[in-house]
């Protein structure tokens, strides 16, 4: 549940931001703020798309663990695939994020601080609970599912 909570708090904020919010749109990066200025329709379909997705990365795992879907493998490999990602991609944009904040990295040209500090404290480590506690999760269902198959073939 605590993955559903991280997912959809980030589609939440899409689809917030697509319909017009700035607040906490500067933490992404000036480039957003450009875009939902510049060109408010196309920032806000593509935020609409970018919500939806995320919300579909939230419902699939919670719907294959609920209850049995067609092709049951696929689904759990989806969902493992997308733990790996969210993860993978949180971690790493977090941890640049601190070096640059530090000082350990120095990106040519310099960098947006109010977006690094977004980055670094807030999506990015947002990214890493949403596919840390997906991945806990389905180490968890894995489990129970192997224990309800040994206690049925008692």
């Amino acid at each position: 549940m605590g993955a559903a909570v991280a997912g959809l708090t980030h589609a939440g904020f899409s689809l917030y931001w697509a319909l017009g919010g700035r607040w906490l749109l500067p933490t992404v990066g000036q480039w957003a703020v450009t875009a939902a200025r510049e060109a408010p329709v196309t920032a806000g379909l593509l935020l609409i798309v970018v919500a939806a997705l995320k919300c579909a990365v939230v419902i699939i795992p919670l719907a294959a663990g609920r209850r049995p879907l067609p092709r049951p493998g696929a689904w759990r490999a989806f969902a493992w695939l997308a733990a790996a990602v969210l993860t993978g991609y949180g971690a790493l944009n977090s941890i640049v994020a601190w070096l640059v904040l530090g000082g350990v990295l120095r990106p040519e040209g310099g960098y947006d601080r109010e977006a690094m500090i977004g980055h670094a404290y807030l999506w990015d480590p947002l990214f890493l609970a949403w596919g840390a506690l997906l991945g806990a999760g389905l180490l968890t269902g894995s489990r129970d599912r192997r224990k309800r198959a040994l206690d049925r073939q008692r």
